[in-house]
């Protein structure tokens, strides 16, 4: 008899515990945009891994150095993950840092949010001679 009532119970309590489940409420959850890598170009993936090599090769088929990838410039990805060479030479082929990725922020906004401190500074230093 105990040993049915230890049973019935735990049978009771895995009813409950899967009704609750049934009834959550999602109203409150948050849109979450999920990028792939493989979404992204293989310029930009060049970039973040800071592959100089290939990038220069990209750069002399014809690669555009404005044009975005998962809403970011290559600059922006450069500065982002503070590959300082890659982003003096996109700046030397004229990158332009002016422009602002699909969530509104620029090169330098993304290098100031990631502490890139040294593309922060060359960043700064390109915009002021521009």
């Amino acid at each position: 008899m105990k040993k049915t009532l230890i049973i019935s119970a735990i049978a009771l309590s895995f009813s409950v515990a899967t009704l609750n489940a049934d009834t959550l409420n999602f109203e409150n959850s948050y849109d979450v945009e999920i990028s792939k890598l493989a979404d992204v170009s293989s310029f930009c993936k060049a970039i973040a891994k800071g592959d100089i090599e290939t990038v220069k090769t990209l750069i002399n088929l014809g690669e555009d150095i404005n044009k975005k990838s998962v809403g970011m410039t290559p600059a922006m990805f450069a500065a982002r993950y503070n590959k300082v060479e890659i982003l003096e030479l996109l700046i030397e082929k004229g990158a332009n840092l002016n422009l602002k990725s699909k969530k509104g922020l620029t090169a330098l906004d993304y290098a100031k949010l990631s502490s890139a401190n040294e593309s922060y500074n060359l960043i700064k230093k390109a915009l002021k001679n521009a």
